[in-house]
């Protein structure tokens, strides 16, 4: 059945003067032809709107401040008041536009996320999900039949997933350390640096720390600091909330939690919705599940997350100045970490570059030549960036970044130094560095797996 158009409202003030919220816009392909896609970049919609890519020069005018004929009247290039007319009306009906549809939509995802005491599932299911489908994929082939018209029940990927992830966390953790001298810590280590790009493409980093991880002292908790991909916080962001893998439930450490909200008060967890579909945390919780295991009570070690900002846009402070700054969060969690018995694992959740025209760059990744050069140039920066933090000089990794204006786009230095300065560490062991390009060079990401000692 085709979905109606949604229609102009000539008396809705909102539409008459749109005001765009922060969208992301990528290429896509659409009857044989290139559109522009325009999606939600804080995630709370999931509608995406596919227009012409000439909309780009229409959607900065899209501030609030302009009528409709105003925004025509400075675009130009063949642009009419329908064709604005329409672009607005399917903006609006996706929630794009501030306005009454996206109040409504924010209102609810609110109301959700504190009606819950741990955050559902998203990436990780996701993921698991997806090796359901792929292992019934899989035996429709061999009997014979047609891949694609395989049909997957919730209730299936519901009882498979989760015994299929933890078979692809072990034939990981077995490729990944099968040649490694030191496949195990010697003990709890204080801190440890995990990818959180998807599992598909940074498993083998992520296996290098946690498949290490499995004979050590079990912690009490484990604090994992991610990276604000999403998000409105202007500063650190704490989550309140426990989180839920298709592994099971890790409560949210209610020790640490209360402890950093007397601390820093109530600004800590003012965006705590920005952790409702933000990966970089969830992405851990399931390997910290896997690899630590339940207690003799059958719960998996609590958790506390945060989202830490980037120190090299302000020096640590909050971008604005009015959320939680790096050197108060670094005090307080460490103040937090001594006021509470047992053992405390911090971990780092990072990715480093992120290159390619997927990301800005006008020069693709694949092939030799100019693509070799570019690789190499991006590489050799990684090296010498990873050595400064590997040496604990996260001051010179901050102000290095700083000074060169962040050129590879990484993506989490603040989760990084904060990781560093919270446990005191001098330093660090780089266990294994790679970077994952999709098969075009449009992309390449970089990570990590380190412990920090």
């Amino acid at each position: 059945m085709t979905q109606a158009q949604p229609v102009f409202d000539p008396n809705a003030s909102h539409q008459q003067k749109p005001k765009l919220r922060p969208v992301r816009a990528f290429p896509a392909q659409f009857n044989q032809q290139m559109v522009m896609g325009l999606a939600d970049a804080r995630q709370i919609s999931e509608r995406v709107v596919f227009t012409s890519p000439a909309a780009q020069h229409l959607l900065p005018l899209m501030d609030g401040t302009r009528g409709l004929d105003e925004i025509v009247g400075q675009v130009g290039r063949g642009l009419t008041r329908p064709i604005l007319e329409q672009l607005v009306a399917q903006l609006d009906d996706a929630a794009l536009l501030f306005g009454p549809k996206y109040e409504a939509l924010l209102a609810k995802s609110r109301a959700e996320f504190d009606a819950s005491p741990n955050l559902p599932p998203g990436s990780t299911a996701a993921f698991a999900d997806a090796l359901v489908v792929a292992k019934r994929q899989a035996e429709a082939q061999q009997a014979g039949k047609k891949p694609e018209e395989v049909q997957v029940s919730e209730e299936e990927k519901v009882a498979e997933g989760p015994g299929l992830l933890a078979q692809a966390f072990e034939q990981w953790i077995a490729a990944a350390l099968k040649d490694a001298k030191a496949p195990a810590f010697d003990s709890l280590p204080k801190a440890v640096l995990a990818p959180h790009i998807d599992y598909a493409r940074g498993w083998v980093n992520y296996a290098h720390v946690w498949g290490r991880m499995r004979v050590v002292d079990r912690p009490d908790r484990v604090i994992v600091l991610g990276t604000n991909h999403f998000g409105e916080a202007t500063g650190v962001c704490g989550c309140d909330k426990g989180y839920q893998t298709p592994l099971g439930v890790s409560a949210v450490d209610v020790g640490v939690r209360d402890s950093l909200r007397k601390r820093l008060g109530d600004k800590l967890f003012a965006h705590r919705f920005d952790h409702e579909r933000e990966h970089s945390i969830e992405l851990q919780v399931a390997w910290i599940q896997h690899a630590l295991g339940k207690n003799d009570q059958g719960q998996f070690v609590p958790v506390f997350g945060a989202l830490v900002h980037d120190p090299v846009v302000n020096g640590g402070e909050s971008y604005d100045g009015q959320g939680v700054g790096m050197n108060d969060f670094v005090e307080a969690v460490r103040e937090t970490i001594a006021s509470l018995p047992g053992r405390t694992l911090v971990v780092s959740s990072a990715d480093l570059s992120h290159v390619g025209p997927a990301f800005g760059d006008q020069q693709t990744l694949a092939g030799e030549g100019p693509a070799e050069q570019f690789r190499n140039k991006v590489f050799q920066h990684d090296r010498e960036m990873l050595e400064l933090f590997r040496q604990g000089k996260h001051e010179d990794l901050v102000a290095s970044m700083s000074w060169q204006q962040n050129p590879t786009r990484w993506c989490s230095v603040g989760n990084m130094t904060a990781a560093m300065r919270i446990v005191g560490a001098s330093g660090g062991e780089i266990l294994n560095y790679g970077a994952a390009m999709d098969e075009q060079g449009m992309s390449l990401v970089s990570t990590a797996a380190m412990v920090l000692a």
